[in-house]
This record gives structure tokens, sequence and C-alpha cells, in this order.
């Protein structure tokens, strides 16, 4: 078993301990915002940085993957639980807490049973247009707060952007010029100087500058009394209703974070060169979402942004979010006034240059010049995410997903290898077939499994090649059987009805290159029989053609 905070030695421990500083700076900021909008009070975006942190890292089998609630996760948090409570509320943050132990035992319950493929019902199609109807959302309430607007955050995007609009005659100019000046800092700091931890620059300046000008008397919003002290252990106590209401949400918030976490943990464990175990990172996500849940805190999710600039900044163990554990505390313990004075525009800046890259613009002009199909789910999930609410959107990204994998296996290559009296020229690439002349013999390959979703379409496809000839002159039909993995009752039940029809006309069936793990499947189904079975597509050419055999029926 892997040890916890593995990778470390003592000639990366000081690199590991900076590079824990820089986290610390980019983790306290962004936390406080993603708090905000998950209508959560800033506590349990700090909170998130302690307990849940320390067990993800000491159970997680990635080095770098960095776990924290993200953008994509406070808005399913808002958007889920804001028809429950109000925002704000001691209720709402109870079901928060509630929300977040769910997520926990359906991480805990895809670990034991080993179910972590189900994320990959996620396609990347999906993901961008399910992430980026969550962004924009988060995008026109960060938007309100830059200028001072005041809007209900918890309401429909379409309310939302009323809002704004109608409210823009409303707008503080101090909090305009905040805002913007942050957002410049931020962009182009970003752009030129990466490892600088410009969202706590922006911070501080910001706030430094609203203390000594008094500008929250000119109608600046600040951040407020933050409680200091560590949290406590607790248990969210609800009816069991409510527990059931907070089951599709926590449901959506577990896959988008299995499908991100453990694409972006494999990817850096291959780009580092160390093994990752994805069902310990969902065992290590559901103790974490457990922790965050029993000491105040919300869902927790895995944050590429941050894994990211710990890359950048060398890191490769978890023990940078031990120290932003331990920074984070001693911030609770001994620094909470310095939180009270900062701006909220200042805040509103930094997430919302956080999220943009979540829009993905660039992914939704990639797709369209791809795939025209795959660009349509995506804008589908988009707006259904955008316009009718978060889970409605995770329902549909499943349902399209399944959509986009039956058109995909209804429409399998079906390759024409040899025909009549053409040459055989072998689109696998096979040198045995070299160029054959067959007259009588045509032979066809299915590169998939056969089964309910294109058995009748290989059926077709048979007959056309067959009916491609001129008539009478097709005596033999030979399935290349290399590519077909498995064949289902529905598949089977199609093949027989190919083969009535060719037998109707005088056409004998035989296979070659069958599979030995689907040749027992092929004869439990009936569907070898008395066919004959040769080595190769050429063995069966040669044969059946009345050439000499140069290979033996197998």
């Amino acid at each position: 078993m892997q040890k916890p905070l593995a990778g470390l030695s003592r000639r990366n421990v000081f690199r590991e301990l900076t590079a824990g500083v820089t986290l610390l700076a980019i983790a306290i900021p962004l936390n406080i915002g993603y708090a905000q909008i998950a209508g959560l009070p800033p506590t349990a975006g700090l909170y998130a940085l302690i307990v849940p942190t320390i067990v993800y890292a000491l159970l997680v089998s990635s080095r770098q993957l960095i776990v924290s609630p993200d953008a994509a996760a406070a808005a399913l948090v808002a958007s889920s639980i804001g028809g429950l409570a109000t925002a704000g509320s001691a209720d709402y943050s109870t079901l928060a807490l509630a929300q977040a132990i769910i997520c926990g035992i359906l991480f805990v319950l895809m670990a034991v049973f080993k179910l972590g493929f189900i994320a990959n019902f996620l396609s990347k199609p999906i993901l961008v247009g399910f992430v980026g109807g969550l962004a924009l959302d988060i995008l026109v309430s960060q938007i309100a707060k830059m200028l001072g607007v005041k809007i209900d955050s918890g309401g429909e995007f379409t309310d939302k952007v009323v809002g704004l609009v109608t409210g823009l005659g409303t707008l503080n100019p101090w909090s305009a010029l905040i805002a913007a000046l942050s957002v410049a800092v931020l962009v182009v700091g970003q752009r030129f100087l990466r490892r600088v931890p410009w969202a706590l620059i922006v911070l501080v300046v910001a706030t430094v500058a609203v203390v000594l000008t008094g500008l929250v008397d000119a109608g600046v919003d600040v951040l407020g009394e933050v409680p200091a002290g560590p949290p406590t252990l607790t248990w969210p106590v609800i009816d069991w209703s409510m527990w059931l209401m907070l089951v599709p949400s926590a449901i959506a918030l577990t896959m988008v974070t299995t499908a991100e976490g453990l694409l972006v943990s494999r990817a850096y464990g291959d780009k580092r060169d160390y093994s990752t175990r994805p069902n310990r990172d969902l065992f290590a996500f559901g103790a974490a979402n457990i922790a965050a849940g029993a000491s105040g805190s919300f869902a927790m999710g895995s944050s590429t942004s941050r894994t990211a600039a710990m890359d950048q900044a060398g890191s490769r163990t978890q023990l940078p979010s031990l120290v932003l554990a331990v920074g984070t505390l001693l911030l609770l313990l001994f620094g909470t006034a310095l939180l009270a004075d900062i701006p909220s525009p200042a805040i509103g800046a930094i997430v919302g240059v956080a999220i943009l890259p979540l829009l993905g613009i660039g992914d939704f002009r990639m797709l369209w010049r791809a795939d025209r199909f795959e660009f349509a789910i995506a804008a589908a999930c988009f707006l259904v995410t955008l316009f009718i609410g978060s889970i409605a959107g995770i329902v549909v990204a499943f349902v399209l997903a399944l959509v986009n994998l039956a058109k995909r296996a209804a429409n399998p290559p079906i390759d024409v290898l040899a025909a009549g009296d053409s040459p055989a020229e072998s689109l696998l690439g096979e040198a045995a077939i070299g160029t054959v002349t067959a007259p009588g013999v045509v032979v066809v390959r299915l590169a998939a499994p056969l089964f309910f979703a294109n058995g009748s379409v290989f059926a077709d496809a048979v007959k056309k090649a067959a009916k491609a000839e001129p008539e009478g002159s097709v005596r033999h039909v030979v399935i290349d059987m290399e590519a077909v993995t498995d064949v289902d009752v529905t598949g089977a039940e199609s093949f027989a009805t190919l083969v009535e029809w060719l037998e109707a006309r005088g056409i004998e069936l035989g296979f070659s290159r069958v599979r030995s793990d689907a040749r027992a499947r092929l004869t439990e189904l009936g569907l070898l029989g008395e066919h004959r079975v040769f080595d190769t597509n050429r063995a069966a050419i040669t044969a059946l053609a009345g050439a000499p055999q140069t290979q033996r029926d197998s």
C-alpha cells in the first residue's frame, strides 16, 4: 500500500513547503469567493481547507491532485439547495452539510464497488456544456458584485440577467473601479508572472485601499466579520425526506467530480511517471466529503487550476495541502480580523477571472470544427443547465451520453475486404491477402461487437455487398471476425435472419479469424454451426475461389 506523502524526501521538502505557501495564497481568497457563490458564510470555504484537506491528502493515491470546493461545485450547491432553503440561513447551511455527506457516501460506494467507470459517460462535450452553463450563471452574479449592483444571486439565470440590467442605474463607481483594476492586475499578472500569488496581492491592496480611503462609507461592500476559531465537529439533523431530496444533486456533484478528478489524477500521474489508483482516489474523495459535512463545510471536488499551479511550482507530493491546512487554521485562530474589510468587488473579480476558462469558448470552437453532433450535445447541456437548472443539466447530460453511444454503436465500421472478381484489398493492412482474384467471394469485416444496436445494420451491409455484384455471381460470403469480441442474443437473431437470406439465394457463409475468446459465445448462440472457419482471409479466399489452398481450415 502506498504510504502517505509518497515522493517526499529531504531533497524536495523545502520546495514542497514553499509550494504550500503559494497554495495558501491562492486558496484562501478563492474559497471565500466560492463559499459566497454557494450561498454560505466565508468560514465554510475556509473550513474546507482544514480537516477535509488533511483527510484527503493522507488517503489519496495521487501525489498532486488538490481537493477543494470549486466554482462548478459551488454553483451546483447553490442551485440545488436554493429551492429548499434561503441562502445564508441556518437551514441552508445544514442542507449543505448533509449534501456533502451524501456525496461522501456515494464516493465510498463507488470505490467499494469499483464503479469509477460510470464517470466515463461524462464525455468532454458533456462536461464542456454542463460546466460552461454553470460558469456563465456564476459570472453574472460576480459581475453584479463587481459593479455593486444588488441582485438575487440564488435566482434563475434569466432573473439574474434582468436584475443586473435593470440595476445598472444603481452601479457604484468605486466598486466598478476596484473591480476593473483587480481584473487588470489578475489578467496581466497571470499572463507574464504566473507563479506570483496575484489573487492574494489584489485582496491585500484592495483591502488596504478601502480602509485608508473610507470607501465603505461610499457604498463599497466588504466581506464583514468572519467568526474566529477552528472548525467544530457537527452532524446535520434533518428529516429523511430532506435527505432524499438532496440525493439527485449529490449524484450530480459526485459524477462531475469523479469525471474531472480521475482524469486529472491520471494525467498528472502519467506526466510525472507515478501510478495512481482510481478506486482509492474515489475513497479519498468520499472521506474528504464526509469530513467536510461533519466540520461545517460543503461538497468537495478536485481543483484543476490549483493542481496545475502546484505542478508549475515544482510540487510532487501532497505536503502543500498539509501546509495549506495548517496555514488556514492559524488564520482562523489569529487573523480573521484581517478578512473583515476585504471588498466584495475584489472577491468578485478574483472569482470571475478564475471561472472564465470554465466557459469553454475554445472547447466549443474546437467541437464545432471537429464534430457538429458533439457540438450539439455540448450546446444542449449548456442551455439546459443555464435555463432549467443543474440537476436537469446532469440528467440531460447522461441521456445525451447514451444517445451518442447508441449512435456510434449503431454505425460501426463495416469494410468489404474482397468482392466478386475484384482484387482483394485489406483495409486492415493484412499483408497475407496481398492481391488475390476472388471470383464469387465477398469478404466483409465488422469492426465492433455484434449486439442489439448494430445487428440489423450489419446484416443490411452484408446484403448490400452481395447485391452489388452481378446477380448469381456471389457464391460465398466470409465474415472477418477478428474485431468481433462479443455477440448478444439480439445480434445473434439478426445474424440468423441474414443466414436465411443468404441460403435462400444459394450463398454459402463462412468465417475467418474468429477470436478464441469469442468462439465459445458464437458456438453457444449457434452462429458457427456447420459453416467453415478459416485462419485468415487469404485462406478463405483461395479455398472458396477454387485456387490452391495455402492455409488449412481451422
